[in-house]
């Protein structure tokens, strides 16, 4: 039986190919993210191999985003008994200009910092390693890393520009050197060195560090003087240099495993898809070689044997897709790793990685679907009696769809009820419970799809009426074999359901988004810059001293605390609230005095809170601060849920991280706004980042993000697409190895080929148009489910892009019928005589 299974795959190559291929996509997916996963992690690692070399002790705060390290607890520790010696570190995000100072350099997803230089004698880490030029030595001298000095274009002696988005004005700098940094690679990092006198003034208050690193006394031992710190300084973080890079790794680490899941539950649903196909491979397989299995039953093979032939098949099929699969999928990691190098993302570059656990969990994967997807037909086909199997018509017989329809129905129901009680609340648990109701439904779909298919292809048999009898052929093809063209069109009925609903998702976040704009925002213009880099606050103060006709400007900046050990994302306008914004004020005022803060209807409700009672909030560098509660507004995703007053902001902020997420323009009554908006952007342009944009403009901007977003899951849900259409061509090729008798006897009587041809294009398209209809309609009832339980988050607008559901359901047709160019001209190719002669 292994001999008549081997032969059998030998015999029928092109089968093979294409079930060979569908476990190649799934696997190739699911290896790929792992390669490309563990390659970003082992780069970082290396990156991070050469931090804080030389450090035996270093002390930071336990959260970026709190003041630093106080100047007189590091002049303590240099007086501690065991320290040898203390080096204050500073830092913070900086814009570095091209050579002409005209453009921001470019940096993708990499961060762009500034730095302070210490002498050797001084320093504590091991020093950097200058390949051209020297240190800076005074103010108005920058070094470079190597990457920065690249993506800059600068070389040793040249002057540029540089602003740090907590000042004023970019300044100029002249490029004394370039260093590496430490690690294997920093490709797309830009870190600009200044002397520590002039780092201390651009990144901190004066009386604050970001970290200081210790070497200890000769003798004491570095964990003893860490453990004895960390007992004086419970609020600061003290670790020894293997736990500083352990922290970093870690970080990285919990931020490629977003990235992992994310294309993990990309590459399941790949491998789900594949599985179909696989799966309705197998059946038709099994379906096509009924008599020769009832022939090798007859002569002697028992139930047993025969199931393990077709399982040794897939078997086969397995291992030899899983290993190609695990090949294309290294092919798939270095393919978007110079996608995104391309795009210029920041990514770090290194050496594919593969490890072990990838190549046994893609083997694995491949085969336990491939084996699991052959079971049940092997299964079936083991008890068919021999005699029954060799009757011609036993072939297109099948089981009844009335008990699996009738759980279909019932699975239906209960999702379609589980997805309405999900949508009527918000939250996690409300996601959750619509997520349960859409598994429902898509089971329902799985198993009612071949009772659906056929009311659906009898009516979209009107698309094939002007074909005549030609189409009615293509019509009765699709309806009689219900399960082959619902397994069909089930891997597209997938595909597209995910696509709609993201597309709804999409376009509601951009409908809300601008409804928001537009009832919110009251002020002309806005003020914007790059994600983390926001609005400079030179540039505010510019445009204040500047620009004529303007009424009001309020930069909106971000800041966190806890809040009964919760921690909470509030804003704190610069500015005066309500001639730029339209709030609605509850109860209360929105004008925040000093030492006050400003609540949202929900967290006034959640923690009790009215107008007049005083809360204590607690910095991140655990320092408790005692406010007022001024007003309450209704809910507002512009402000978030708290609002704090500008002298909280400062006491809370690094100097360092100051900056304006966006700013308001409010222009005087009867302004030129035309004017106006050129005085802005001639104030502006020295700040390089800043973009004036009008309501319109700013609508656009925040839905091109989106668009961004939505590219990238676009792109990997094409791969979903590129497995269904590959399931269709599949399909309609072994339809046509099924037919082979019917086919030819059609090309004896007079059939021409291309008629052939045409019969099995419009038979591809039905199918495909009824599996996207069906994913359509799947797609925006969870899309719309999914979409109300964000309410909280303020996508509260749900809009349905018609427009670009309807080009789905053409293009899906178009697909349909490009899926049977092959398997149409391989049918028209059928031998008429040799065809009717086959048993």
């Amino acid at each position: 039986m292994r001999k008549v299974a081997l032969r059998n795959l030998a015999a029928h190559k092109v089968r093979l190919a294409l079930t060979v291929l569908s476990v190649v996509l799934g696997t190739a997916f699911i290896s790929g993210s792992f390669v490309f996963t563990d390659t970003l992690q082992r780069t970082f690692d290396g990156i991070f191999e050469g931090q804080a070399e030389g450090v035996d002790v270093r002390v930071g705060p336990k959260d970026r985003q709190s003041l630093g390290v106080p100047t007189n607890i590091v002049d303590a520790l240099a007086e501690y008994e065991g320290v040898d010696r203390v080096a204050p570190a500073v830092n913070g995000p900086v814009v570095l200009l091209d050579p002409d100072g005209e453009k921001a350099v470019q940096t993708g997803g990499a961060p762009s910092f500034g730095v302070s230089y210490l002498p050797p004698e001084q320093a504590v880490e091991d020093p950097e390693t200058f390949v051209a030029g020297r240190p800076p030595a005074e103010a108005g001298e920058v070094a470079l890393n190597t990457s920065g000095a690249e993506k800059a274009g600068l070389e040793v002696g040249q002057r540029t520009k540089v602003l740090i988005p907590s000042r004023g004005e970019p300044f100029d700098v002249t490029l004394t050197g370039i260093y590496e940094m430490p690690g294997a690679s920093n490709s797309g990092v830009v870190a600009v060195m200044f002397t520590e006198a002039q780092g201390r003034t651009l990144f901190t208050d004066g009386a604050h560090v970001a970290y200081a690193d210790i070497a200890a006394a000769p003798g004491v031992r570095a964990d003893d003087l860490r453990d004895e710190l960390a007992a004086q300084l419970p609020n600061y973080k003290v670790q020894n240099a293997d736990e500083v890079r352990e922290d970093m790794k870690k970080e990285v680490s919990e931020a490629l495993t977003f990235i992992n899941y994310f294309l993990l539950a990309f590459g399941a649903i790949a491998l789900i898809v594949g599985t179909f196909i696989i799966y309705n491979t197998f059946s038709m397989i099994v379906a096509q070689r009924l008599r020769e299995l009832a022939l090798l039953r007859a002569i002697g093979a028992s139930r047993r044997q025969v199931g393990r032939s077709v399982v040794a098949e897939a078997v086969v099929i397995g291992l030899i897709g899983s290993a190609v699969g695990l090949a294309a999928g290294i092919g798939l990691a270095f393919g978007l790793s110079a996608l995104l190098n391309a795009f210029d993302v920041g990514l770090p570059t290194g050496s594919l990685t593969v490890l072990p656990r990838t190549a046994i969990v893609a083997l694995l994967v491949g085969l336990l679907v491939t084996v699991i997807s052959a079971y049940a037909p092997a299964r079936r086909a083991a008890k068919v009696p021999p005699v029954e199997a060799m009757r011609s018509e036993f072939a297109s017989a099948g089981d009844s769809l009335r008990i699996r329809t009738a759980v279909g129905a019932v699975l239906a129901v209960a999702g379609g009820v589980l997805v309405y009680i999900g949508a009527q609340g918000t939250g996690k648990g409300s996601a959750v419970t619509v997520g349960i109701g859409a598994l429902g439904l898509i089971l329902a779909v799985l198993l009612a799809a071949p009772a659906l298919s056929r009311p659906m292809v009898l009516v979209l048999g009107v698309l094939t009426r002007p074909f005549g009898p030609i189409g009615q052929m293509a019509r009765n093809n699709a309806v009689r074999n219900p399960r082959r063209t619902a397994a069909t069109a089930f891997a597209l009925t997938l595909g597209l359901m995910l696509v709609s609903a993201i597309g709804i998702l999409g376009a509601s976040a951009k409908t809300s988004v601008g409804v928001l704009i537009d009832k919110g925002v009251k002020a002309e213009y806005v003020l914007a810059g790059p994600p983390m880099i926001g609005a400079p606050i030179g540039a505010v103060d510019a445009v204040r001293s500047e620009v004529p006709g303007i009424s009001d400007v309020t930069g909106i900046r971000v800041v966190a605390f806890e809040v009964d050990g919760e921690q909470i994302g509030a804003t704190s306008p610069d500015g005066p609230i309500d001639p730029v914004m339209d709030i609605d004020v509850i109860s209360g005022s929105t004008a925040i005095g000093a030492d006050e803060l400003l609540v949202d209807e929900t967290e006034a409700a959640d923690r009790g809170w009215q107008v007049g009672d005083t809360v204590t909030i607690t910095s991140l560098d655990k320092q408790q601060l005692e406010l007022t509660v001024g007003g309450i507004y209704a809910d507002s995703p512009l402000l978030g849920p708290m609002v704090i007053d500008p002298g909280v902001y400062e006491k809370l902020m690094p100097q360092s991280l100051r900056t304006n997420i966006f700013v308001l323009v409010k222009a005087e009554p009867g302004a030129d706004l035309a004017a106006m908006r050129t005085n802005l952007e001639q104030a502006t342009e020295p700040f390089v980042v800043v973009q004036v944009q009008d309501h319109e403009q700013f609508k656009g901007a925040q839905g091109q993000q989106i668009n961004t977003l939505l590219a990238i899951l676009y792109g990997l849900l094409a791969l979903a697409v590129v497995i269904a259409v590959l399931g269709i061509i599949n399909t309609l090729a072994l339809s046509v190895v099924e037919r082979r008798r019917e086919i030819g006897m059609l090309r004896a009587v007079g059939t021409q080929r291309f008629q052939v041809r045409r019969t099995i294009y419009l038979e591809s398209m039905l199918i495909a148009i009824f599996g996207a209809i069906v994913g359509l309609v799947l797609g925006i009832a969870l899309g719309v489910g999914f979409l109300r339980t964000l309410r909280d988050l303020g996508i509260d607008q749900i809009t349905i892009p018609w427009s670009q559901l309807v080009a789905v359901l053409i293009a899906s047709g178009v697909v349909g019928v490009l899926a049977a160019v092959w398997p149409g001209v391989r049918a028209a190719r059928t031998p008429p005589l040799a065809a009717i002669a086959d048993l």
